[in-house]
């Protein structure tokens, strides 16, 4: 095992299902790959059963001669980092202790940048890349897809606009090559220290477009604002479920006696906040993206602004369906209504699980909505690609 080579395992892995999001070695598991949100054993001679032993041995040359990597993890217990298999496949990497014991969860990243188009994202997110600027949101759990829609939005940028733009990321995943815009691409650890510092270093290296890998504290999210109000078109992510949540996260950032001048600064900066979740299909196997989609109206950017009360509620906003808006309950509605999603699932998805039941009654599947597979629906909900699951 000392003088293993990690790729072929790697490659062993992937060879077991052609839609594998994430391979994960964990001790006394064999390796494992997840297929469409579940983990399913791959049967590796000489490792039925991950030992310690093993699995420090694969943590410790996937950070090779990296000493910060090294002393991050024994520092904090975990650490990111990316890992390429040359020409074939990259992956974004977390090795983490547990129980005394090294694990280890790479998520694949195709060679290949994604298009808008591949993502069958709704047209109203299509206008993202115009924007000249703002701050553009895309929030979600942990592999809901956030990654690669930066990622196309990023790349359309790119071919559209001849612009400077960079990325601070942690790790760097997808690469971009320059095309109309010149892109350069920071990663946390080896470029930068910190998003913050990062994001305050990328403001002086005159760029239009930037991208923050993640909002994760209050001198980000403030540098990030006030790049916003000073021309500059940013884009990061946030761990949040929905628009309303986004919201109260970025205030919580903040003294609570800062509460109204934040949410003034942020009415005024934010474009979009875009909430996705991944849901298990009922008409075919695999998974299909919801969107949430926020977008700066006078009315949207009154309600962030005063924070939402009687009369002034984000969900009323986005369920105007001419806004180019939509709020997950409806398009789990209509979803359920199109056969496409089952009733349980829906409603284990929901925001507001009361009244989804409730506009749901008793009714499965009883609206014809043509939703073709892989194509982009007319509520704006797709069929994500396997790679981006």
């Amino acid at each position: 095992m000392l003088n293993f080579e990690l790729n072929p395992l790697l490659e062993h892995v992937l060879s077991f299902a052609s839609d594998i999001s994430d391979i994960n070695l964990s001790v006394g598991r064999p390796p494992q790959a997840e297929v469409n949100g579940l983990l399913c054993s791959v049967p590796t001679r000489g490792l039925t059963k991950l030992t310690p032993f093993q699995t420090e041995v694969i943590a410790l040359h996937l950070i090779g001669r990296n000493r910060d990597l090294a002393r991050r993890l024994h520092r904090t217990g975990s650490v990111d980092l990316s890992h390429a298999i040359p020409g074939k496949t990259r992956f974004r990497v977390n090795v983490f202790r547990q129980r005394g014991t090294y694990s280890i969860v790479l998520r694949v990243i195709p060679q290949w940048v994604p298009k808008l188009d591949d993502l069958h994202l709704p047209k109203e997110l299509h206008a993202v890349p115009d924007l000249r600027n703002g701050l553009v949101l895309v929030t979600g759990p942990t592999g809901s897809g956030k990654s690669t829609t930066l990622a196309a939005m990023i790349n359309e940028i790119n071919h559209r606009h001849a612009y400077h733009i960079v990325t601070v990321e942690d790790p760097i995943e997808y690469l971009h090559s320059h095309a109309l815009s010149t892109v350069n691409q920071r990663e946390i650890g080896t470029d930068a220290k910190t998003f913050a510092e990062g994001l305050r270093a990328a403001l002086r290296q005159a760029p239009k477009v930037l991208l923050v890998g993640e909002m994760r504290d209050v001198e980000t999210v403030e540098t990030a604002m006030e790049a916003a109000e000073t021309g500059h078109l940013v884009l990061s992510t946030l761990h949040t479920t929905d628009a309303a949540k986004t919201i109260d996260r970025i205030v919580g950032f903040f003294p609570r006696e800062e509460e109204e001048s934040i949410r003034r600064r942020f009415a005024q900066s934010f474009r979009y906040v875009i909430s996705q979740r991944l849901a298990k299909r009922d008409d075919v196997e695999g998974r299909i993206a919801v969107l949430e989609i926020l977008k700066a109206t006078q009315r949207t950017r009154d309600y962030v602004a005063r924070g939402e009360g009687e009369g002034r509620s984000l969900i009323d906003a986005m369920n105007q369906a001419e806004s180019g808006m939509q709020s997950f309950d409806r398009e789990l509605e209509r979803l359920v209504r199109a056969g496409i999603l089952s009733r349980d699932v829906a409603l284990s998805h929901s925001s507001n699980v009361n009244d989804l039941s409730l506009s749901l009654g008793d009714t499965d599947g009883d609206e014809e909505v043509s939703i073709g597979v892989g194509a982009a629906t007319s509520t704006g909900t797709s069929k994500l690609p396997d790679w981006m699951e």
